[in-house]
């Protein structure tokens, strides 16, 4: 494990070599699984404020599932995530003309529309972030979708926190980042 402030880093985002491969898995994070991509507290009005924004990048199935639903949803557990498309597919995600599914939000942020880029969540894919009253913990999410990403992070060395960089500095901010890496790379 390692400690950087208030967050418990899983060794696995040092090992684990990865680098998302969207040629072979076509986006596949955003249609499988059992909810929407994970929101924090902040990112709700964020996603409100750029909703009418990213309207027009969305297909017809994801407008009408936001027009149900609204833009988030609550779980079980009382945590939000974006709405899906008959439970499975994110509400804000759109096929490319290769057939890669890929944000809606972040392509209004891409051309200069929104500035909220997409959830944090998935940007930081394939960490994942449980938080605790005191810290959070980041851990490497294991799943047989990412394993081509495995197989291009193996090819091209890159670890999980380097693959992330831009994503964690979000996050947590550029000093955080350079702890880290001087935490790991100094061990």
């Amino acid at each position: 494990m390692i400690l950087v402030d208030n967050a418990v880093i899983s060794d696995d985002i040092k090992e684990q070599l990865f680098v998302c491969d969207l040629e072979a898995c076509k986006g596949a994070c955003c249609v499988e699984g059992d909810l929407g991509a994970p929101l924090e507290d902040h990112e709700l009005k964020e996603l409100e404020d750029a909703l009418e924004t990213v309207k027009p990048y969305l297909s017809e199935e994801g407008l009408k599932a936001i027009e149900k639903e609204g833009p988030y949803i609550i779980d079980f557990e009382g945590d939000y995530s974006t709405t899906t498309i008959g439970n499975r597919e994110c509400a804000f995600s759109i096929y490319d003309e290769k057939g890669i599914l890929k944000c809606g939000i972040e392509q209004a942020y891409r051309d200069g529309k929104t500035t909220f880029k997409k959830p944090i969540s998935c940007e930081l894919y394939p960490i994942r972030i449980t938080k605790y009253d005191h810290y959070e913990a980041l851990n490497y999410d294991r799943w047989s979708i990412c394993s081509a990403a495995c197989t291009l992070g193996e090819k091209l060395g890159v670890p999980v926190y380097k693959f992330l960089k831009d994503a964690l500095i979000r996050k947590y901010g550029e000093a955080w980042y350079n702890e880290l890496c001087n935490e790991i790379e100094g061990s």
